[in-house]
């Protein structure tokens, strides 16, 4: 589970408030590590009670004021043994391509349809990868910790140009192939007043 791991990473980049990880994880470390509101309270709640962050004081006392944690030292060890251990490679679980599979032996009906749609979603998640490239990341903006950012929306623009690639090419086979009958489909049987009577 790597949601700790997120939180401390985004605390440790800027001291925050709940409502402040889950608007950022809304707009950027959601698009790799995505996590509901309650989910990220769940865990502050935890990494506090483990010594990892501590809420900060309050400048003025104020009834409803949101609370704004920092990392600790313990928490900053864990996040660097955790980043500094080895970890597989996950292997890929993807509904569509299960879906297709799928296709293969019960027929593709709504199958092309939805092909489309995803092509087009990942057409404006790739749009929208490229614009934070062009906005955040200008020529001449390499220093280590911009590198390593960067590297990460690359992974995002690439597997979002794969996607849309092959999404692409999924659309173009389906307008080629003919009507894929459902594989050992049986016609109904039916009961004919008699039959098998001597």
């Amino acid at each position: 589970m790597s949601l700790p791991h997120a939180i401390l990473t985004a605390l440790l980049e800027k001291p925050s408030s709940g409502l402040e990880l889950t608007r950022r994880f809304d707009r950027s470390i959601g698009y790799f590590w995505s996590a509901t509101h309650q989910q990220i309270y769940r865990e502050l709640g935890k990494l506090e009670a483990e010594g990892q962050i501590r809420e900060l004081p309050a400048e003025q006392p104020a009834r409803g004021q949101k609370k704004s944690y920092e990392v600790l030292p313990a928490g900053r060890a864990e996040l660097a043994r955790w980043t500094s251990a080895a970890h597989d490679p996950k292997p890929l679980r993807d509904t569509m391509l299960l879906r297709l599979r799928a296709a293969a032996v019960v027929g593709t009906a709504g199958v092309e349809a939805d092909l489309r749609r995803h092509l087009d979603l990942h057409q404006r998640q790739l749009a929208e990868y490229e614009e934070i490239e062009r906005r955040d990341f200008p020529p001449g903006k390499d220093g280590p910790q911009d590198r390593l950012r960067h590297l990460v929306l690359r992974a995002g623009i690439d597997l979002e140009t794969f996607w849309t690639q092959w999404l692409a090419h999924a659309v173009a086979e389906f307008a080629e192939l003919p009507e894929v009958e459902p594989a050992g489909a049986q016609p109904p049987s039916v009961d004919v007043p008699g039959a098998g009577r001597a």
